[in-house]
């Protein structure tokens, strides 16, 4: 089985942070599920960040086999 990697990513403004979070792991499962994954082997989450360091998005990549 070949190792795939998948990148999700997803902006966050304040105070809305757990309804977004909540919003890319529905879309990183939704993905799981339609797409035939087997098996997960990394899952690993970024923020980014703007000129001033305040963070303002979340990158979320995946690494799984089909």
């Amino acid at each position: 089985m070949a190792c795939k990697v998948k990148t999700f990513g997803m902006e966050i403004k304040p105070l809305k942070t757990m309804q977004e979070l909540a919003q890319l792991d529905e879309l990183v499962n939704r993905f799981v599920a339609e797409n035939g994954v087997k098996r997960l082997i990394a899952v690993s989450d970024t923020p980014t960040t703007d000129d001033k360091g305040e963070t303002i998005g979340l990158v979320r990549v995946i690494a799984y086999e089909e």
